[in-house]
Order: structure tokens, then C-alpha cells, then sequence
């Protein structure tokens, strides 16, 4: 696995950059929270900290409205069932939700390389270690799992 993909993984954990976990926060929160526990993983400076919220509130912004575009389309493209329906109007609309859902997934993967970008080559390693250390424990608990399962 390339360090590029591992570090994405790393700032997944460690940020908890989903779209349902900063959907369910409130504005202003997921960001300053994320950054928090990654200050805890890295020890961040106070510029990073600064840097870092700024990034990632510009990037909640862009997320939230593309989210509202996509939400719209969804119910666009609910409205359409029924024996009266139009095809093309559907397809554009499918359409255009994947280009939306796109965007959102090219916003989310920025975001972690802009995060990247701003951390030292030693944060960068010390979050790795602590993903490597994840997995782990997550291979660990799925073999726990495994070996349970079977002696039922």
C-alpha cells in the first residue's frame, strides 16, 4: 500500500471525515473537533491548528452545498415514479446526481492532501504508525470474531 493511501487512511481515522459524521454535527463543530484529536495524534502548532480550520470550514462549505444539490436531485428523481414518468428527464437527473456525488468525493480526497501538505514528514509518520497500529488491532478483533464464530 503506497504511503499516499495509507496516509489517507490515517486522517480517515483520525478525522472521521465522513459524510455522515460532519452531517450530524453542528456547523463549526466537526472541524474544530477534528482538529483537536488530531493535535492529540501529532502534536499540530498553532499555525497548523489555524491552517487546518480554514481548510476544512472551506471545505464543509463546498461539501454542505453540493450535498443540498444532490439531496435535491434525489428527490427529483423520487418525484419521477409513476406510470407517467419521463426517461430522459430520469437519466439527466441520474446523471447529474453522480456528477454531484463526484464532486463531493473530489472535495473530501482535496482535503485530505491540502491536510497532508500541512503536516510535517514526522506528523505524517506518526499518524501512519498510528493507522498501522488500527489496523492492527482491527485484524486482531475480526480473528477474535473469526475464531469465536467457530467454536459455536
Amino acid at each position: 500500500m503506497t504511503t499516499v493511501k495509507r496516509l489517507s487512511i490515517a486522517l480517515l481515522m483520525a478525522l472521521g471525515v465522513t459524510g455522515t459524521a460532519m452531517a450530524q454535527q453542528g456547523p463549526g463543530m466537526a472541524q474544530g473537533d477534528q482538529v483537536e484529536q488530531l493535535d492529540q495524534l501529532v502534536s499540530l502548532s498553532a499555525d497548523q491548528k489555524k491552517e487546518l480550520r480554514s481548510l476544512m470550514q472551506d471545505s464543509e462549505a463546498k461539501i454542505n452545498e453540493k450535498r443540498k444539490e444532490a439531496q435535491a436531485l434525489q428527490q427529483s428523481l423520487s418525484s419521477q415514479i409513476g406510470p407517467d414518468y419521463d426517461e430522459d428527464k430520469i437519466r439527466d437527473d441520474a446523471e447529474e446526481l453522480g456528477e454531484v456525488t463526484g464532486d463531493i468525493a473530489a472535495e473530501s480526497v482535496l482535503l485530505q492532501a491540502r491536510i497532508q501538505d500541512s503536516l510535517t514528514e514526522e506528523q505524517r509518520n506518526t499518524l501512519e504508525e498510528r493507522a498501522r497500529q488500527q489496523r492492527e488491532q482491527m485484524r486482531q478483533m475480526q480473528e477474535q470474531m473469526r475464531q469465536q464464530g467457530q467454536q459455536q
